[in-house]
């Protein structure tokens, strides 16, 4: 199974205050809109996201079909897929695809620890 790239959401309070301070460790914007309360900062292959009052905690995301510069990767597995597999192996989901759909969907489950889990395919 292959769930795409990775990053982690940071739920942060100020968001001009969070990109002054992980630019100054080397992180560069490589999409969002500060305007919107959310960037996507990338230091070699580290990506993070910054979202202003979007969600409580911090996320793991994935991006099916996605490599770390946000650029289309095939094969891969979508989203749908994936939930099957996960659901078949006995993981709960907190929210599910249609799995009647195609294209864009997402799905969220918590890890064993509170850990919040986002996977999340924009194509």
């Amino acid at each position: 199974m292959k769930l795409g790239a990775f990053s982690i959401s940071l739920a942060v309070k100020n968001i001009a205050a969070s990109q002054q301070f992980y630019e100054k460790l080397g992180f560069t914007k490589l999409g969002g809109d500060i305007q919107q309360k959310w960037l996507v900062l990338k230091n070699g292959e580290a990506v993070i996201g910054l979202f202003e009052g979007m969600f409580e905690k911090n996320i793991i995301t994935f991006n099916p079909g996605w490599d770390q510069n946000a650029q289309n990767v095939d094969p891969f597995d979508d989203i749908r897929t994936i939930q099957k597999h996960l659901k078949n192996a006995g993981i709960s989901l907190t929210g599910e695809a249609d799995e009647n759909s195609t294209g864009p969907g997402y799905i969220t489950l918590t890890d064993p620890d509170g850990n919040d889990i986002l996977i999340d395919q924009h194509r």
